[in-house]
């Protein structure tokens, strides 16, 4: 299994930083090992850079929001968005549960529109406001202790605490962590803008975007109007 080392080395050599042979001083090293985690860091940001996403959940209280973030009512490392997210019901039997769907809301603008925001009741809408260093989970209408919420997040990709660290990620992501933090590297070093390395940097890129990408399924709302011989009609519920 390659380490943080071995693949920072590799990518001093495929950047020119070093050649055949040479060993890269530690300092450099330690600089290289804190630009692979910045890339790290930015990537895990990226939906189709992260290769995972991972279910939490909470039981609702009848709060009108919960803290995310380190520390908070969820306490996890804190996220910069929601990707999905549904609520659970018991109904009837233990272990008789239903799942209903929460429509993200994308901005504090649309969650603003919303009148009587501490209204109780079947929740249908979710706001996530991304503050810093804890977000906040917005459910309208609110709901009661009865329901349990769960939220898609993005896994954070790793992160290397020492240069011997072993990479445990998917194996495609191994060359594309090679080359654009070879390219990284290049720019850190003022070396010339190389053409063959960023075109190889964005393959590899491309190959692991294209082996995270899910496309959900295309939701129509219950009012879009019917579609009548390929168009749709427009006058539907006025004519009948």
């Amino acid at each position: 299994m390659t380490t943080a080392r071995a693949l920072i080395t590799l990518a001093m050599k495929d950047a020119g930083v070093i050649g055949v042979g040479q060993t890269p001083l530690a300092e450099d090293m330690n600089d290289a090992l804190t630009n692979l985690n910045a890339m790290m860091a930015q990537w895990s940001r990226r939906r189709w850079l992260v290769y995972h996403l991972v279910d939490v959940s909470f039981q609702a209280t009848g709060a009108i929001s919960y803290s995310l973030g380190t520390g908070g009512d969820i306490n996890i490392a804190r996220v910069d968005s929601i990707e999905a997210a549904f609520f659970r019901q018991t109904v009837g039997a233990p272990g008789n549960l239903v799942d209903y769907p929460l429509t993200i809301l994308n901005s504090r603008e649309d969650y603003n529109n919303i009148a009587l925001k501490g209204m109780p009741s079947f929740p249908s809408v979710l706001f996530y406001d991304s503050g810093w260093p804890l977000g906040h989970v917005f459910i309208w209408p609110v709901p009661s202790s009865v329901y349990e919420v769960h939220l898609s997040l993005k896994s954070p990709l790793q992160s290397f605490a020492t240069l011997n660290d072993a990479v445990s990620l998917p194996p495609e992501y191994e060359e594309a962590l090679r080359l654009n933090l070879a390219v990284r590297l290049r720019v850190s070093y003022r070396l010339p803008f190389d053409p063959q390395l960023n075109g190889l940097a964005k393959i590899a890129t491309n190959t692991v975007k294209n082996s995270n990408t899910q496309i959900p399924l295309l939701q129509f709302p219950s009012d879009l109007p019917r579609n009548v011989g390929g168009r749709y009609n427009i006058f539907s519920d006025r004519n009948g």
